[in-house]
């Protein structure tokens, strides 16, 4: 057996125990809270929120929540392998309003909506495989080179607009944003199309088992044969191709290419997939409990939308949350030590 063969057997152990495995000795409400904590957490929310906001239930406004809440959840399922690595990823809010301008610049040129929503995350991918060829081949700190990405594509979508919102006055595009699927709002079926798709990879493929090792120690995944910049590359990549559907996704909402789409969008994704476990130190963590995350996170949003609440709260219970979440992680990491 060689020792790539060794850490693909090892890795799946780890992601089983994504969610902290379970410790002999353990209290029982610690292993329910390590399995389903988030899960009732969601529910609280919903239930909390339901009192609050009398129209937060109403079927309306269960499609709006998912249809906002799919563009956070993308930005976050990307981000979520970036962690599991060790890594992360600030640029994926600024990456998302440049890939909407392109998705915009390609609809307003007469090209068809595949290209449109092909070439927004192309775009997306290219900025990722920047990033991550930084990261992974000059040895950069994955927050520099991405904080230095969050203002230069800033930059680049105040460029290409000039400073102004570009329209895109079409039906055709906004159906992309706000079109439906045998009841289902696109931007839910793309984001569960996403989430479905990043699952199986990280479960049942080599790729995934390299994550899972790399996160879990950089050194002895190399020693076991993985090529590890090639997969961090890889890792960039795809969390640039989701900001780039994202994008897409956004403009086509508001049937615009916002220059200032996006901003604080990191910190929302970020939160997303701490909230749901991924442990920012890297190797423990999935895909499907940021997607619980994130539709936290929606949930919350909507929530003090609908009660009114100023937007200068907003920002102040949101960052709270972001602080929390990563306080837990932290003392789940230091009971781990």
């Amino acid at each position: 057996m060689t020792e790539t063969s060794r850490a693909d057997e090892s890795a799946p152990a780890a992601e089983a125990g994504a969610v902290a495995p379970p410790q002999a000795g353990r209290p029982q409400f610690a292993r329910l809270w390590d399995r389903y904590g988030i899960l009732g957490v969601l529910v609280l929310m919903i239930a909390l929120m339901a009192v609050l906001a009398p129209n937060f239930l109403s079927f309306d406004n269960v499609f709006n929540v998912a249809r906002a809440a799919s563009v956070n959840a993308i930005l976050a399922a990307g981000m979520t392998l970036v962690i599991l690595t060790r890594g992360i990823d600030l640029s994926v809010g600024s990456n998302l309003a440049v890939c909407g301008i392109v998705s915009v610049l390609l609809w307003t040129s007469g090209m068809p909506a595949a290209v449109c929503v092909l070439g927004g995350i192309a775009v997306g991918a290219l900025f990722g495989l920047l990033s991550g060829a930084l990261i992974a081949y000059l040895a950069l700190p994955a927050f520099i080179v991405t904080l230095g990405g969050l203002t230069y594509l800033r930059g680049t979508a105040y460029l290409l607009t000039d400073g102004q919102p570009l329209i895109a006055d079409d039906l055709g595009f906004r159906l992309m944003g706000s079109g439906f699927i045998a009841g289902v709002p696109v931007p839910v079926v793309l984001m569960l199309a996403v989430f479905a798709v990043l699952w199986f990879v990280l479960r049942h493929t080599r790729f995934g088992t390299q994550v899972y090792a790399i996160g879990g120690n950089p050194e002895a995944a190399r020693l076991a044969g993985i090529k590890v910049k090639w997969t961090i590359v890889r890792v960039y990549i795809i969390a640039g191709a989701c900001a780039g559907l994202a994008g897409v996704i956004f403009s086509a909402r508001v049937m615009s290419g916002q220059p200032t789409a996006g901003e604080t969008y990191e910190l929302d994704a970020i939160a997303a997939v701490v909230l749901g476990g991924t442990s920012l130190m890297g190797g423990i963590g999935n895909v499907q409990r940021t997607l619980i995350g994130a539709m936290i996170m929606g949930v919350l949003s909507n929530g003090l939308l609908l009660m009114n609440v100023p937007y200068f709260y907003q920002l102040i219970i949101k960052g709270a949350v972001i602080v929390l979440a990563v306080a837990i992680d932290s003392l789940k990491n230091w009971k781990r030590a």
